[in-house]
């Protein structure tokens, strides 16, 4: 008890910022996620290609020199591996789950026989990270300032995301269409709406934001690529997007609690606790179970989530 009284301003400012900018990267994912288990598909390959992602992001880097580049190089990654998927998904009517848990594994080796064949035994050389943005004005803020407003430039571009994604999917006739799908495909189709197509762009969507999750955490938390760079991020953005009730600004607040689980345990590391380091390593993916189980509250998915389309 006396460990957390003596916790002072400092530490709370470390911590709220640091959850602040780990919540990026999964917010991202979920955003993109949420696009795609609202037309009706459920992309858990998100996994793996955050970390393919990540190393399009980083090869782009070292190569170009170039860490703007490193980061739109991510995006792209993401959107090949989203045609693959989308492919597998709507074309090949495989199974969302299977072709999800297998890609995520042929991802981790692919990841790692790419970058062994292109960077060799050398050792992995540091990227420049993107610098926090001080907004002017509103960083000088005591308390409030080094949280929101000291952060790396990715995290206020995911930030404005959520708002363009919440409104193009709750206020444009894309957004309805795209919902129309995920609810009831074949009443859809007989309003003259292209279920395929509109389901391919959802996929699509969740593939970019994940290679750009990759990105994120390559040019503004790490600064380089290694194999266990992704650590289940891919999974704690499945358990946001139900967190959230898919709901793009839902699952703002739901990537915040999440990084807010992940900072502390770092946060913690600084000061003299009895907790054993385990417990605090173990609060985000005891978020997502409870989370992934209801046990947070009912939820209520799309109607056709999961279920394969056919044309007539």
């Amino acid at each position: 008890m006396n460990f957390w009284m003596n916790l002072d301003t400092a530490f709370f400012v470390s911590w709220l910022a640091a959850a602040v900018r780990l919540a990026g990267p999964v917010l991202l994912a979920a955003l993109g996620e949420i696009y795609a288990e609202r037309s009706g598909v459920l992309n858990i390959g998100i996994e793996g290609t955050i970390l393919l992602g990540a190393l399009s992001s980083y090869m782009m880097a070292v190569e170009s020199g170039s860490t703007a580049l490193g980061f739109i190089a991510g995006g792209v990654g993401g959107l090949l591996v989203g045609c693959v998927l989308a492919a597998l998904y709507l074309r090949a009517h495989a199974s969302q789950i299977v072709v999800g848990i297998v890609f995520n594994i042929l991802a981790a080796g692919l990841a790692t026989w790419i970058y062994a064949l292109v960077m060799g035994n050398d050792s992995s050389p540091t990227i420049p990270m993107l610098e926090p943005w001080h907004v002017p004005l509103l960083s000088s803020l005591p308390f409030i300032g080094p949280i929101l407003f000291q952060q790396p430039l990715p995290l206020y571009l995911t930030l404005l995301l959520a708002v363009l994604a919440h409104f193009g999917l709750f206020h444009t006739r894309f957004g309805l269409s795209l919902r129309a799908v995920g609810e009831n495909p074949r009443a859809a189709h007989a309003a003259g709406l292209n279920v395929l197509k509109i389901r391919t762009w959802g996929v699509l969507f969740s593939c970019v934001g994940a290679g750009l999750a990759g990105s994120y955490l390559v040019t503004a938390q790490i600064g380089l690529f290694r194999d266990n760079i992704v650590s289940g991020q891919g999974f704690i953005a499945l358990a946001i997007v139900i967190f959230g009730r898919w709901s793009p600004l839902k699952a703002l607040v739901a990537a915040f609690i999440f990084g807010a689980a992940d900072a502390l345990q770092l946060s913690l590391q600084l000061f003299e606790n009895t907790l054993p380091p385990q417990v605090l390593l173990a609060l985000p993916y005891l978020l997502t179970i409870l989370a992934m189980s209801g046990v947070v509250g009912r939820t209520l998915q799309p109607g056709a989530l999961t279920q394969p389309y056919r044309k007539e």
